[in-house]
């Protein structure tokens, strides 16, 4: 039985917010709020996939530490080109 696409959208929202470190829970439930909602169904898919995936790796791949994997190249390039630019 698959899960229904508003389901799946607030499971995610949820974990979005409730991860391991303080960073990827501001990072990744702004994300979220801003772009789950119009987000392809395979767009769901990759994004639900790195939501398992290790907060210390996401954040070294937010913040360009350490090279993305290919699988999640493009999710995470959406992410980091919509956080809060810095002393602009």
């Amino acid at each position: 039985m698959t899960e229904p696409r508003d389901h799946k959208i607030r499971r995610l929202k949820m974990r979005s917010m409730r991860r391991g470190i303080k960073e990827m829970d501001l990072i990744l439930q702004r994300f979220a709020e801003a772009n789950l909602d119009a987000m392809s169904d395979t767009g769901l898919t990759v994004y639900d996939a790195m939501l398992s995936e290790n907060d210390h790796d996401l954040y070294q791949w937010v913040t360009g530490q350490v090279a993305t994997p290919d699988t999640y190249a493009e999710m995470i390039s959406e992410i980091v080109d919509q956080l809060p630019q810095v002393g602009t």
